[in-house]
């Protein structure tokens, strides 16, 4: 068989659907299998040994060459000659490549008025709590394949760990010093996050009780305000938000003795690497979407109101105010110690 996968197109969800690539490769030993998502998202795919190619390609722009790349992407599918895909993304523009594709079995959700296009639509279930990576693998249920404990994963080589670390001492980090990552920023909205200065508050307390060094992570579009944060603090403090790409930030997650952090995709990409976690929840909800392999490792409150699934708080923010610094400290310090670190 030639099987593509269409990845979905956000960090976290990616990362959830990883376990569709493993089970593939163990019911399909001998297929083909392309994983198909958009860039830089891609980069995260690598070295996985579920499949043998990656189709990258990039956001949709604006204007009069959208439909030139629509059509290169539909020829590019053509050519690939694909007799199974697998749709992650709920969109009816991904189904619709996939049928103009001659994809020639297609299977996705029932949703967004696409199933005419899907030669099997799979219904969503009506049935209350269910994880998303669950619900990714109910997608392979008309293959015969059997849901699995297959849990997500990414690969990162001890060479880019290594390499990665340049960024580190290039800011005056002390070789063999253990990592502590700081996540402050989310994707969807200001409801997911923790208080910027709370987070300021963890580090400050962090370095009295402990040996490690604090590496502060974050986007682009949270440089400015983490640059704010760690204003002052000591040198032990290391910000590179705004300054790695997804490898190297997967490379350093992987180094980390922990990572704190609001549900994000850095939350998912350090669960994926067996990297211990302290993760915040608020306004969404952890039994859907927290660290599959560490549920233990999040505060959640759980207000009356909360998950909301809001991207600003209409209220008073009481689900992430509600998280100490204290407790976050303490758990932080309970899980280094259970490491060994």
């Amino acid at each position: 068989m030639n099987i593509l996968v269409r990845m979905p197109n956000w960090i976290g969800d990616l990362v959830m659907a990883t376990p569709i690539l493993a089970d593939l490769r163990k019911s399909f030993p001998t297929a083909s299998i392309t994983a198909m998502c958009r860039r830089p998202l891609c980069d995260l795919l690598e070295n996985d040994d579920s499949i043998d190619e990656l189709f990258c390609f990039s956001k949709l722009t604006n204007g009069f060459s959208r439909r030139d790349e629509k059509r290169n992407i539909i020829e590019k599918i053509k050519a690939g000659k694909y007799d199974l895909g697998i749709l992650l993304t709920n969109s009816f523009s991904s189904a619709w490549w996939f049928w103009q594709g001659n994809v020639k079995r297609r299977i996705g959700f029932a949703k967004h008025f696409r199933s005419p296009l899907l030669t099997d639509a799979v219904p969503l279930s009506k049935k209350g709590f269910e994880h998303e990576v669950d619900t990714y693998k109910r997608l392979l249920a008309p293959l015969q394949i059997a849901h699995s404990k297959t849990a997500p994963r990414l690969f990162v080589s001890a060479q880019e760990v290594e390499t990665s670390k340049e960024l580190l001492y290039q800011r005056g980090y002390r070789k063999n010093s253990p990592l502590i990552g700081i996540n402050p920023g989310a994707s969807y909205g200001s409801a997911k996050c923790w208080p910027i200065e709370r987070f300021r508050s963890v580090a400050e307390k962090l370095l009295e009780k402990t040996d490690a060094t604090i590496v502060f992570f974050g986007d682009a579009s949270t440089a400015s305000m983490i640059k704010e944060a760690c204003q002052g603090l000591p040198e032990r403090v290391i910000n590179i938000a705004g300054v790695t790409n997804l490898r190297e930030l997967a490379s350093l997650i992987k180094d980390c003795a922990l990572l704190i952090t609001n549900d994000s995709g850095p939350m998912h990409i350090a669960d994926a690497l067996g990297t211990p976690i302290v993760a915040l929840f608020g306004s969404t909800d952890d039994k859907a979407t927290g660290p599959y392999g560490q549920k233990e490792a999040v505060i959640h409150k759980r207000p009356s109101c909360s998950p909301c699934f809001k991207r600003v708080c209409p209220i008073d923010f009481r689900c992430m105010k509600a998280i100490s610094v204290e407790e976050v400290v303490a758990k932080s310090v309970a899980s280094i110690k259970r490491n060994h670190v």
